[in-house]
């Protein structure tokens, strides 16, 4: 099984008990219903992204989903934690891309979504052959990124939230894979 479609969503949730905060950020990303299984970071070759709309429009209640997740939580107050989903995407669309996750603390969304798109585009890149200079920074990587003309678009879906005086914060960003076999329709 080989995913054709892909979704970002990302949540966060509150509630006094640990697993509760989580299945709140389950519920404000929209993946609550689905028994998630994660795994590594790979981008399917020929995979379509999609709108989170559209993608959950696939799924049934309780069915077997397949994600790649970051997810981050607290109890500590103003805590700031972060959960961020890197994406780097090769410009041939048969070859893979590379999915990261990156789980921060004190990290803005802007310093958290940066570290996970870096770290997607760098692995993609070691793939392709493209040489980087470590030194470098984000900025400037994504330059000699984009200008190798082999990895066509990079981006991060990136969840931050401030932790709550006893309540535990859990933040999640995740990336859905879907298996649209053309025979099954879509929920409506």
């Amino acid at each position: 099984m080989v995913p054709n479609k892909i979704f970002f969503t990302k949540g966060v949730g509150r509630h006094k008990e640990k697993l509760a905060s989580f299945e709140a950020a389950l519920r404000d990303g929209g993946i609550e219903k689905y028994n998630l299984i994660y795994v590594s970071s790979i981008y399917p070759p020929n995979c379509k992204s999609v709108t989170r709309e559209e993608g959950l429009r696939y799924l049934s209640p309780g069915e077997i989903v397949h994600c790649v997740m970051a997810r981050a939580e607290t109890n500590e107050h103003n805590r700031l934690v972060a959960a961020s989903i890197g994406v780097a995407i090769p410009a041939d669309s048969d070859q893979y891309g590379y999915l990261s996750e990156h789980h921060g603390y004190g990290e803005t969304d802007e310093a958290a979504g940066n570290y996970a798109e870096d770290l997607a585009a760098t692995m993609l890149a070691t793939t392709l052959g493209i040489e980087i200079d470590e030194g470098l920074g984000w900025d400037e990587k994504e330059e000699v990124f984009k200008m190798s003309g082999k990895i066509i678009k990079t981006r991060n879906v990136t969840q931050s939230a401030q932790g709550k005086g006893g309540l535990w914060t859990t933040v999640i960003s995740a990336a859905v894979l879907i298996n649209d076999i053309t025979s099954r329709i879509p929920n409506q």
